[in-house]
């Protein structure tokens, strides 16, 4: 077994902060839950590269814009920093469920972009998907990624949801860090 420390991908909504049925729509309304700020800088901090993969179809949908989807992601950005850590890398799909676009979960545009930018494949460069929906685990089963799923967010329901791949069950983010820095340290 390799002790390479994997890439970790992260879904936002659910896994880092707060997620809600009638959509994350401002910059109030993004809370981080907690101990996941922490868990990302000390991934970060122990040398893990960590990147957001996130589906933000109220773009697409009209209920916030471009603009303060990137307040969100810097105000996420700048919480990391203040603990030390950074993000690798920020990617979303701004598209809804109709537009037929590749990068919207469970197609795995985003992860591919993530693998272009590294100039690596997840096939054979260990990488895991951290998320809270099915389709969270479905685009990073499509490009070879381990997959881990966490009860926040939409996970208590997905944890029941009919899977044909194998997949690890955390709490939240920070169980996952923990298991994650003691298997890799």
């Amino acid at each position: 077994m390799s002790n390479e420390k994997p890439i970790i991908i992260l879904d936002r909504d659910g896994v880092i902060n707060y997620d809600s049925d009638q959509y994350i729509k401002t910059l109030d309304e993004w809370q981080p839950i907690p101990g996941s700020i922490k868990s990302i800088a000390a991934l970060s901090k122990a040398g893990f590269q960590v990147y957001v993969a996130t589906n933000q179809s109220g773009v697409a949908r009209g209920y916030y814009t471009i603009d303060t989807l990137n307040k969100m992601h810097a105000k996420m950005q700048q919480l990391v920093e203040d603990e030390g850590g950074t993000f690798a890398g920020i990617h979303y799909c701004p598209h809804g469920p109709d537009d037929n676009c590749s990068c919207r979960k469970p197609k795995a545009g985003m992860i591919e972009t993530i693998e272009q930018e590294l100039g690596v494949n997840f096939n054979t460069t260990p990488a895991i998907m951290v998320g809270d929906s099915k389709r969270d685990l479905e685009a990073g089963i499509a490009r070879g990624c381990k997959v881990v799923l966490v009860l926040t967010g939409k996970g208590r329901d997905t944890q029941y949801k009919n899977m044909d791949f194998h997949f690890n069950v955390f709490t939240d983010l920070a169980a996952f860090t923990l298991e994650t820095l003691f298997k890799y340290q």
